[in-house]
């Protein structure tokens, strides 16, 4: 029996996936508990039209990270970092911070999106890549410049 899977199933199929299965197999299991529908005319119909809806809906997903894409690799972020002698960072910048300022220009991301392929440990210009879309990766620049905290000695 030809079935049309609804849900992924580890192991059987995958969602929108057209299968053939032994039918008690279909009868007593996929389709009862919902994995699966008859693959009938009608049904490979629907699964045809929905098929479209999600590649449209797709397409322009990607078309408006693609926008978001070319916004922000406009954009350098700029991030003060303290820095003792020989203008050597404490500590290193974080996603997170990246993140923030991100937000701060009015652009929502996830700070998983970010990936920082070497730790941001010395002042300078760096390249991020942000993982908007799978298909869509937008690679930001960073400026970090060092300020200096000088201490006196006092105890005379």
């Amino acid at each position: 029996m030809k079935v049309i899977f609804i849900k992924d199933l580890k192991g059987q199929g995958k969602r929108n996936e057209i299968k053939e299965v032994k039918d008690g197999y279909a009868t007593n299991f996929l389709i009862k508990k919902g994995y699966a529908v008859p693959a009938t005319d009608n049904s490979l119909t629907k699964l045809k039209k929905q098929n479209e809806e999600e590649a449209l809906q797709e397409n322009l997903l990607i078309k408006q990270m693609e926008e978001v894409k070319k916004k922000l690799e406009k954009e350098i972020f700029i991030f003060k970092a303290k820095t003792g002698t020989q203008d050597r960072m404490f500590g290193s910048i974080s996603a997170k911070q990246i993140k923030e300022s991100i937000e701060s220009k009015g652009f929502k991301i996830d700070k998983n999106s970010i990936k920082i392929n070497n730790a941001i440990t010395c002042l300078g210009m760096h390249e991020v890549d942000i993982q908007l879309h799978k298909k869509v990766v937008a690679h930001i620049k960073i400026k970090v410049e060092g300020w200096r905290n000088e201490w006196k000695n006092y105890a005379k």
